[in-house]
């Protein structure tokens, strides 16, 4: 691979087409499994982790090579009937994050991580997120911090507090 020129910024609502690509790349995919079709993304359920992003209290990171958006990180509050997968409370967001498979394993993710607890934990008393057991995912949210809230026999609600 050439040589990186890995630069983070701040997300905007411009951002929100790439939101959706991130969503899709989001949706954890076990090994050796056909991937979901793209349009699984317009789910309600996942939908809302994206649709109309720059909403008061949206808040994330896109990571760049060069000009080119890699990956990105970002926080939602979701409640009420629009409560998410990582669902604590009403004043806890949820977080997503994705890289793209040809830049994972560089460090990027953990950058990510870091810019968005940084960012966030001041305003929050945490920030949680739901992952697949299987995920491989799950050990950089523990090294970030994250512990298991609440669980099921597939899925691990985790949560990190400011």
């Amino acid at each position: 691979m050439a040589q990186l020129d890995i630069n983070f910024r701040r997300l905007t609502p411009a951002d929100e087409p790439f939101l959706w690509d991130m969503l899709y790349l989001a949706v954890y995919v076990p090994e050796g499994s056909p991937l979901p079709p793209r349009d699984i993304i317009h789910n309600p359920d996942l939908a809302r982790y994206v649709d109309g992003w720059g909403r008061p209290g949206d808040d994330g990171f896109a990571a760049l090579d060069g000009d080119k958006p890699i990956g990105a990180v970002w926080i939602r509050l979701l409640n009420g009937k629009n409560k998410g997968y990582g669902y604590v409370d009403d004043e806890t967001p949820e977080l997503s994050i994705a890289v793209l498979p040809e830049y994972r394993g560089m460090g990027i993710g953990r950058t990510l991580m870091r810019h968005i607890l940084e960012s966030t934990l001041p305003k929050y008393w945490g920030i949680s997120l739901s992952v697949s057991r299987e995920n491989p995912a799950v050990q950089l949210y523990e090294s970030c911090g994250f512990k298991t809230v609440a669980d099921d026999p597939t899925t691990l609600i985790m949560a990190v507090r400011g």
